[in-house]
């Protein structure tokens, strides 16, 4: 009988970053051991406030990258200004967990990232404050999955990492890690 399946990222923590981190910081007990709980992805779509298709594609294409069902938000009230109406769809999100958020970093930090133009790492004062880590791509065409000639419109997302640090120190120690590529020297 085969072993189940278990992502490249979450064997890399298991086995060799809580060992790293519990001699780093001197935690007493593993569960004192910071790992990431979940990961956000959040797109707004206020373009497509005029056109439904637009709306539909960026849902369709965010859940290529994230791999699972999306969840729209919707306006809460209705502002003349921006043609918004009550009700309509001006965003979409997405929580990872367990074998998929792994998945997804591994993606993130090994594939997409490096494909980012004029890339020299990610933002180390991200963080905030409590040990969650917050970073935006402008391009959402740097994931494999999208097929760059079916994309219409260039679209920005939200990534979210939360994490069960305390400080924002042990974050950035988890999150490098995983292979975040922080600037070197700061």
């Amino acid at each position: 009988m085969s072993k189940p399946y278990e992502p490249r990222l979450s064997v890399v923590y298991r086995d060799e970053i809580r060992a790293k981190l519990k001699e780093q910081f001197g935690y007493k007990n593993d569960m004192q051991i910071p790992r990431v709980e979940k990961v956000v992805l959040n797109m707004g779509l206020g373009e497509g406030v005029g056109d439904k298709k637009k709306v539909e594609a960026a849902i369709a294409e965010l859940e290529l990258i994230a791999g699972q069902k999306v969840v729209r938000t919707v306006a809460k009230k209705s502002i003349a200004g921006f043609k918004l109406r009550d009700g309509m769809v001006i965003g979409a999100k997405v929580t990872l967990r367990r074998d998929r958020m792994y998945e997804f970093l591994d993606r993130l930090c090994n594939i997409a990232l490096p494909r980012v133009r004029d890339f020299r790492g990610v933002n180390a004062k991200s963080f905030d404050g409590n040990g969650n880590y917050a970073m935006g791509l402008k391009e959402h065409i740097v994931f494999p999955e999208i097929d760059y000639d079916k994309v219409e419109t260039m679209r920005g997302m939200d990534i979210v990492v939360q994490t069960s640090a305390k400080t924002d120190e042990e974050a950035k120690v988890l999150l490098a890690e995983l292979g975040f590529p922080f600037p070197k020297g700061k």
